[in-house]
């Protein structure tokens, strides 16, 4: 479990995080609560790197809690992660967009986020998202999120992928989707109204996946 004592990130700091599977092992990850994304001063962003690498028969599971955006936010976040053949992850990325409990909204924000997996250091997975400015009203726009206040990424790698396709599709709402990458990686993407109605749909998603199992801290 993932601790940041500081109690959350603003502009100026840095974290880094390195995590290896060894060979027939299986390493979850996850953090104690929600991540925080406070305001920031003009100028430097937060930065968070984490580095993580998976051998052969060896499983990964990222399973960080959400991390919401305070209104004023700057965060810089990277997510590598290198497989070795034959490894297996499951990767989860929640967001959440403001105190929707306390009325808040994102009027100005800067935000930089990038995931990439690679496979024997070939890249088979890249995400990146980078905003400036005024997101809640482009969230509202119907052809971008519609006003959803809450969004996930879930990849599943594993020579399992393509069986938990169909039955992924029928746990998922109309404001979700779920594709089959290459055969061996499993992409799912959702939107919700708030984190409530987020979490009441990617909890049976990850559960799923992880062998039916959930760090006890997701369910507290």
């Amino acid at each position: 479990m993932l601790l940041n004592t500081a109690g959350g990130i603003t502009g100026g700091d840095v974290f880094r995080f390195n995590g290896h599977a060894a060979q027939g092992t299986t390493l979850s990850l996850t953090t104690q609560a929600c991540e925080r994304a406070y305001k920031a001063q003009p100028g430097p962003s937060g930065h968070v790197t984490n580095d993580l690498s998976v051998e052969t028969g060896s499983r990964l599971n990222w399973l960080p809690q959400e991390t919401i955006l305070f209104n004023g936010s700057a965060l810089d976040r990277q997510l590598r992660i290198d497989m070795a053949p034959g490894a297996t992850l499951l990767l989860v990325e929640p967001l959440v967009f403001g105190r929707a409990a306390m009325g808040e909204t994102l009027t100005s924000i800067r935000l930089r986020d990038r995931i990439e997996i690679r496979r024997e250091g070939a890249p088979v997975f890249l995400d990146a998202t980078q905003y400036s400015g005024d997101l809640h009203t482009h969230l509202a726009k119907p052809h971008i999120a519609d006003g959803a206040g809450a969004m996930a990424l879930v990849v599943f790698v594993s020579q399992t992928a393509e069986a938990h396709l169909d039955p992924i599709r029928l746990l998922l709402p109309d404001t979700a989707g779920a594709t089959l990458i290459h055969d061996d990686m499993l992409a799912i993407r959702l939107l919700a109204e708030n984190s409530f109605a987020l979490r009441k749909t990617l909890l049976p998603v990850l559960r799923r996946l992880n062998n039916e199992t959930l760090p006890r801290c997701w369910t507290i």
